[in-house]
C-alpha cells in the first residue's frame, strides 16, 4: 500500500473530540480551569500514590497505547518514531525515559495541587517547550490525557472507580487548559494535523 493509500489513523475516542485540526480551542476556552475541591484533590493524591509506585511501567504502558492507537504522534520523536512493535517500544530506553518524564510532570502537578501558581508554572513550561521547541500540536495533550485515564482505570480498577475517573477527568481538563494557555501565549498558529 502506498503512503497515499494508507488507512487513516483511528478516530480519537468520543471524549477527545471537539478539537479541530491545529486549533487551540481559544473561542471555546473558558476563562479558567474548573477548580478542584479539597476532597477532589485528596482523591487525586490518594489514587496517584498507587499509580506512581509503578511510574515507569505505567508510563511505558501509556506511551505504547498512545503510539499504537495514534501513530501520527510518533512523528515528534525521532529517537523512536521508527518503532512499530509494542514489545520493541517497551524495550526502548528512550521511550522509557520519556515515559518517566511524562509521569514526573504529572507527579509535579499532583504534589502541588494545593499551590495553583506552581501547577500553572509547571504546565506553562511543559506547554511552551512542546509548542516552541518540539512543535507538538496541542490536541495530542488531550488525546494523551484520555489514554492515561484508560490505562490508569484498567491497571488500577480497585482505585479508579467511576467517581475517581470523573475527578481525574476534571484534573486532566485543567492540565489541558493550562497547556493550551501556554500555546496561546506563544502565538501557536499550526494549521495542519495528522492527529484527527
Amino acid at each position: 500500500m502506498s503512503r497515499r493509500e494508507s488507512p487513516p489513523p483511528p478516530s480519537p475516542p468520543p471524549q477527545l473530540l471537539g478539537v479541530q485540526r491545529g486549533e487551540v480551542e481559544c473561542e471555546d476556552r473558558p476563562e479558567r480551569a474548573e477548580p478542584l475541591s479539597d476532597t477532589e484533590k485528596e482523591i487525586i493524591q490518594d489514587t496517584w500514590g498507587h499509580v506512581y509506585k509503578n511510574c515507569e511501567d505505567v508510563g511505558v504502558s501509556v506511551l505504547i497505547r498512545f503510539f499504537v492507537n495514534f501513530p501520527s504522534a510518533k512523528q515528534y520523536f525521532s529517537q523512536f518514531q521508527h518503532l512499530e512493535d509494542p514489545e520493541e517500544m517497551e524495550r526502548s530506553s528512550q521511550l522509557r525515559q520519556h515515559a518517566c518524564r511524562v509521569m514526573n510532570a504529572i507527579n509535579s502537578v499532583v504534589e502541588n495541587l494545593h499551590d495553583p501558581e506552581k501547577v500553572s508554572s509547571v504546565l506553562a513550561l511543559v506547554g511552551k517547550a512542546h509548542a516552541i521547541k518540539h512543535k507538538v500540536e496541542p490536541v495530542y495533550f488531550k488525546i494523551l490525557s484520555g489514554v492515561m485515564l484508560e490505562v490508569f482505570s484498567e491497571d488500577f480498577p480497585e482505585f479508579f472507580t467511576a467517581e475517581v475517573q470523573m475527578v481525574w477527568t476534571k484534573l486532566m481538563g485543567a492540565v489541558y487548559w493550562h497547556v493550551t494557555g501556554a500555546y496561546t501565549e506563544v502565538g501557536w498558529l499550526q494549521v495542519s494535523s495528522s492527529a484527527v
